[in-house]
């Protein structure tokens, strides 16, 4: 498969060598922000033809976050598929492994893979660590695609990603959700990120697909657990939750994979439907 869904301005030799010189100087962590990054009308056929949340089945809501999220392919419009085997074909990894530095960059067809986000009135997903292994495929998780589908997106919406410094003291970067945006950033300690409560009307949502990249386990991997991290102006209560929370979920983790349990996601009503 080609890259033909791209846009054709990241995908010519001297357009991948900037990008790649780009992803390098980015801070405050190596990041590309890409607008008009698909096809226009795949973009446009996508857009139309989004899930409606009340389908989705994975459902984000806790003190640190709130937004519904799937990734069964098989039940939405066939653009989605058509966009997940572009994003999966050797064409399109090599293109990503060779802007970002990273060799050998594959997907997987899981949870862990591809799927869509989507968050309406009220949504947030307050700034965290991703966790930095698929557990069930032994694989490296190191890059992250996130496209934004999001038509006539206005700014007092809200929801702009926050890519922070991996001290928590300042919010270097703030990239729009806008329509057919995409977001391309290095996943580890140093990358935290998320976004605020959006105000949106009565029937708009922020809409995004997603995709996550990995490698083979090898040197320098250290499994680390995702985790939520404070903003410096929360709350006092809202820090000491969260840092007990998280700490909590870790230790809990740990001990359900110790007894042999292997899927730990409790939010994903797939995987209920399917015991």
């Amino acid at each position: 498969m080609s890259l033909d869904l791209i846009n054709k301005q990241y995908t010519s030799a001297e357009a991948q060598l900037r990008l790649k010189e780009e992803f390098q100087r980015a801070k405050p962590c190596m990041h590309l922000n890409l607008e008009n990054f698909l096809a226009q009308d795949l973009a446009l056929e996508l857009f139309s033809n989004f899930p409606p949340i009340e389908s989705l089945n994975v459902k984000r809501k806790s003190l640190n976050e709130n937004k519904s999220e799937d990734y069964h392919f098989e039940r939405w419009h066939p653009s989605f598929a058509k966009l997940r085997a572009c994003i999966a074909s050797d064409a399109f990894c090599k293109w990503i492994s060779d802007i970002t530095g990273v060799e050998g960059l594959k997907t997987t067809n899981d949870s862990l893979g591809s799927g869509v986000h989507q968050g309406k009135d009220g949504s947030y997903v307050d700034v965290h660590i991703d966790v930095n292994m698929n557990p069930d495929k032994g694989l490296w998780r190191r890059i992250n695609l996130l496209i934004y589908l999001n038509k006539n997106w206005k700014p007092e919406y809200g929801g702009d990603l926050e890519l922070w410094n991996k001290e928590m003291t300042v919010c270097e970067v703030k990239v729009p959700c806008d329509f057919n945006r995409a977001v391309i950033f290095y996943t580890d300690e140093k990358s935290p990120h998320g976004y605020a409560r959006i105000k949106v009307p009565e029937g708009e949502t922020r809409k995004s697909f997603y995709t996550y990249f990995y490698t083979p386990l090898g040197d320098g991997f250290r499994y680390s657990d995702s985790r939520f991290v404070s903003r410096p102006d929360d709350a006092i209560g809202k820090k000491l939750v969260t840092g007990m929370k998280e700490s909590v979920k870790i230790n809990a983790k740990r001990f359900l994979k110790a007894l042999g349990v292997r899927s730990l996601d409790f939010q994903d009503k797939n995987k209920k439907k399917n015991e």
